[in-house]
């Protein structure tokens, strides 16, 4: 599924891969298509069942990590949803959730230097404009995983790396200090589960809102998608080293094959092959296999 058509409820937002719907009764109703983008452009071919990955990491990690941290995932059960959107093609990528106060900061956790990370590091050894040990290579380990914010950037603008001092600015000094412990806590189970299928979880980014508690106040939750190929850069263990950055478990294919193009990398997008797009498919599913232990012909709509 590329596009999601009427549902039958006042769509509140299309985003690069989710579709918003109001669900009512302070809910959300978050779709995953197959959409998949690259360097901020989203491509015309869909990548199969890419959205049912994305649905079905996001509730394993919810679950796993419930004793953690709670979460706005209400279910995932079609039958759950409003009548008019139990539609069969809607099966196995649909999350029925709780409305949310987002955060106006994503919350970035590394245990790697890599991505924009490196790049900073290498101009300046900095990270997030937080000096680190020096000496470091790309994709080298760091000394302990470091919280590194960013803001949320307006449509078709790029996400900004911030100081933690900026985001008390953003959110207030005892929010942002209870979304690093969060998301650090958060982090560490996710890295040790990785690690044991053979993983390196080399960072990933949570969304993290407010939702009313039981006792008059607000609770911090997980939200929107949490551990998926999207979100997080994971890493075969036996394929890192330090010095160069391993192919990610995501859709690294599409962006290696975008690189060979003559491409400047704004709309429209150019044809992916169709081989690309089952290695990139082969990869999600294989994440999502291998580091949760589950099949992906169990997960429903297949």
């Amino acid at each position: 599924m590329r596009d999601v058509g009427d549902v039958g409820l006042p769509r509140l937002h299309r985003g690069k891969v989710r579709d918003l719907f109001d669900g009512g009764d302070d809910r959300l109703v978050m779709v995953a298509s197959d959409r998949l983008s690259a360097f901020d452009v989203v491509m015309d071919e869909p990548v199969p069942d890419k959205g049912r990955v994305l649905t079905a990491m996001s509730a394993f990690w919810f679950a796993e990590l419930a004793g953690v941290v709670g979460n706005h995932l209400i279910s995932t059960d079609l039958s759950d949803l409003p009548p008019s959107a139990r539609r069969p093609e809607l099966e196995g990528r649909t999350m029925l959730c709780r409305r949310a106060e987002m955060l106006p900061i994503e919350c970035i956790v590394r245990a790697h230097v890599a991505g924009s990370a490196w790049k900073e590091y290498r101009a300046s050894g900095t990270i997030h404009g937080t000096p680190v040990a020096s000496g470091l290579a790309e994709a080298e380990r760091l000394p302990e995983p470091l919280f590194t914010p960013s803001t949320k950037a307006a449509v078709g603008d790029h996400d900004e790396n911030v100081t933690f001092d900026r985001a008390v600015e953003l959110v207030g000094g005892e929010l942002a200090e209870r979304a690093r412990s969060v998301s650090l806590q958060v982090f560490a189970v996710a890295s040790a589960r990785a690690e044991a299928a053979g993983f390196l979880l080399a960072d990933t980014k949570f969304e993290l809102g407010l939702v009313p508690s039981p006792d008059g106040g607000t609770e911090l939750v997980l939200a929107d998608e949490v551990l998926t190929p999207d979100s997080s850069r994971y890493w075969l263990a036996s394929e890192w080293t330090a010095g160069s950055t391993p192919h990610g478990f995501d859709k690294q294919p599409v962006r290696d094959y975008l690189e060979t193009l003559d491409w400047d990398k704004t709309p429209p997008p150019p044809t992916l092959p169709s081989e690309v797009v089952a290695a990139t498919r082969d990869r999600y599913v294989a994440a999502y296999e291998r580091i949760c232990g589950r099949s992906l012909a169990d997960w429903p709509g297949a």
